[in-house]
């Protein structure tokens, strides 16, 4: 068994620190990783306004304030990209829209991560495809039909499918992890996880018993920072342990790791992270279906009569006080055609208001 390619994903947990983003990158190789992994944030093209709001420790704020606050330019990930490549391990970035895609096109990537969210994101999809290079696709919040849509898109450029539970933290349980091999096999392609579980230990080695070639886990210098993930992530020390797990992993038979983690962790907690391996969404996702992946809203009020262009309409994620709209594959089909209802700004487009 080959030790998986492992990925410290920093996310935004840096907002627009140098310094930071600097000390997470070095901490993140000395603890172990293979790559970092960011985010490049441009609130508009991820989310609107009117999306609602998150709680952080100052208190509740607006999701698309957060997002806006944590812009930055492209010398800041040049930079990034820099240190890391000076450092040898790999840089990684999740591009969200037309803006940020660009952005990191510049920079000449190696690879592309593409979140969960996105993967319906027909348009960016086939952006990131024009590129060449290889992607990683994460599958939290899908359906099979979803992923193979996706991967439509994606033919011609290779892609490791990211097996994800899209959920802040994701119980264990959830995690259904028999998966691996017959994502691997009914699309054949590499696979991987993308581990929002709080425990070092339990998703990264049982996943990587079944064959993931890839784990991501988030990672930052402290659970008590101020990052909108840094709750869920790990800090070093934990991250090391878990890199030491996982690389113990592939030197250890199978049945002797199932037998280790149920004496850690319990047999039935074993047995349910690793799942039925069908196909469905996590209990703790399901609510974040159609919500959290895009759909087509309108950016402005949009008046009976009016007619659908681009600059009325915007592929984004619904999240949680809108309503959502038409799948992004119907944007072409809606285009040009005349509002039947008034749409209130922000709020999702559907087939009865065409």
């Amino acid at each position: 068994m080959k030790k998986p390619y492992i990925i410290a994903e920093l996310g935004t947990s840096f907002g627009t620190d140098a310094v930071k983003a600097q000390e997470l990158i070095i901490a993140a190789k000395e603890a172990g990783a293979d790559c970092v992994k960011c985010q490049i944030v441009f609130a508009s093209e991820i989310l609107h306004p009117k999306t609602g709001f998150v709680t952080l420790p100052g208190g509740e704020i607006s999701l698309y304030e957060q997002f806006k606050n944590l812009e930055c330019d492209e010398n800041f990930y040049k930079k990034m990209k820099d240190t890391a490549e000076k450092l040898g391990i790999d840089f990684l970035a999740s591009p969200f829209g037309p803006k940020s895609a660009a952005l990191l096109h510049n920079l000449q990537p190696k690879a592309v991560k593409i979140a969960s969210p996105e993967l319906n994101y027909a348009d960016l999809l086939e952006e990131i495809a024009s590129w060449g290079i290889p992607v990683y696709l994460s599958t939290g919040v899908s359906a099979l039909g979803d992923i193979e849509e996706a991967l439509f898109f994606l033919k011609k450029v290779p892609v490791t499918l990211f097996h994800c539970v899209t959920a802040y933290p994701a119980p264990p349980e959830d995690y259904n992890l028999r998966l691996l091999p017959f994502l691997a096999g009914i699309f054949g392609l590499s696979v991987g996880i993308s581990d929002h579980s709080l425990d070092p230990v339990l998703v990264p080695v049982l996943g990587t018993a079944m064959g993931a070639a890839v784990i991501e886990k988030h990672f930052c210098l402290s659970q008590s920072d101020s990052g909108l993930d840094d709750p869920i992530a790990l800090d070093p020390a934990a991250f090391a342990r878990m890199v030491h797990a996982v690389h113990r992993a592939v030197l250890t038979e199978f049945d002797t790791i199932i037998e280790e983690l149920q004496a850690e962790f319990g047999r039935e907690l074993v047995e349910k992270t690793l799942g039925s391996g069908i196909k469905t969404l996590a209990p703790s996702e399901t609510a974040n279906y159609g919500r959290t992946n895009r759909s087509i809203h309108a950016v402005r009020d949009i008046k009976i009569g009016d007619v659908l262009s681009q600059e009325l309409i915007a592929i984004l994620r619904t999240e949680k006080n809108l309503r959502p709209g038409l799948h992004p594959r119907w944007k072409n089909a809606i285009l040009g055609r005349k509002a039947r209802n008034f749409i209130p700004e922000g709020e999702g487009i559907r087939f009865t208001d065409v």
